[in-house]
């Protein structure tokens, strides 16, 4: 940890600024900048990088701050500023193409389930493009399809924690020996084992729906940020890229 870093520090600043924003105008600014799945007619294609300066909350947006600060400005001191932007940016782009992907499975599950039972394509599209559906669509489907269903259509993702995961992951390959509090844990755990702990915990709850950290959590976009995250952490370290500063 210690002085925070150029870019971090503007990435903060931006995310605050977001955040007080949406404070004042609400419902709009999650209609404009929250991601959408393409196919509602909120959808716009800045939201697939807006989304990632949106926050559902005040803890929501105070953890993932700090652990910006606290994992991202060690990884900056060691690359420099536009390494690190091009990093962050890139996990955050990629938490947000598995999040839309494994959506559109959800979608396209339930969406099939219903028109093979005998409901016109037509019909169910015109009432969730209105916030509406019908109950006996739990009665073709199960509960879990269905509600996935229309979460994925109707639910938004907001918040930089697919970035931050890639961000975790990059500090726990660079320093893996770093010992991190883990929640509820009394004692000190090396970040080589805190961090993929903290991403099994997450798909676990994304394949199951148990969630462990509470509701309304975009869960595979977390395990999407920690994926390319550590897919680039490997593609730089394979190719001795790693140790190159972008300043």
């Amino acid at each position: 940890m210690g002085r925070i870093t150029d870019a971090v520090k503007h990435l903060i600043i931006i995310n605050v600024l977001f955040f007080v924003a949406t404070q004042l105008y609400g419902d709009q600014m999650y209609q404009w900048f929250s991601l959408w799945f393409p196919k509602n007619e909120n959808f716009q294609l800045w939201q697939i990088a807006s989304h990632m300066f949106m926050h559902g909350g005040l803890m929501h947006i105070v953890f993932n701050m700090y652990a910006l600060w606290a994992f991202g400005s060690p990884l900056e001191r060691m690359w420099g500023k536009n390494k690190f932007f091009f990093f962050y940016f890139s996990a955050g782009l990629g938490a947000a193409l598995i999040h839309t992907g494994v959506n559109y499975y959800y979608f396209n599950d339930g969406l099939n389930a219903l028109v093979n039972s005998g409901i016109a394509k037509k019909d169910i599209l015109d009432l969730i493009s209105s916030g509406r559906y019908m109950p006996d669509w739990y009665n073709v489907a199960s509960k879990g399809t269905i509600d996935n269903f229309l979460s994925a259509y109707n639910t938004p993702a907001v918040g930089a924690s697919g970035a931050i995961y890639g961000v975790l992951v990059a500090f726990g390959m660079s320093y893996p020996n770093t010992e991190l509090f883990l929640m509820f844990v009394p004692v000190p755990v090396k970040a080589k084992y805190f961090i993929p702990i903290i991403i099994a915990m997450d798909l676990f709850s994304g394949i199951t729906g148990f969630s462990l950290f509470g509701g309304g959590i975009a869960h595979f976009a977390h395990v999407g940020g920690a994926l390319f995250g550590f897919l680039m952490m490997w593609y730089w370290k394979k190719n001795q890229f790693n140790g190159n500063r972008w300043n």
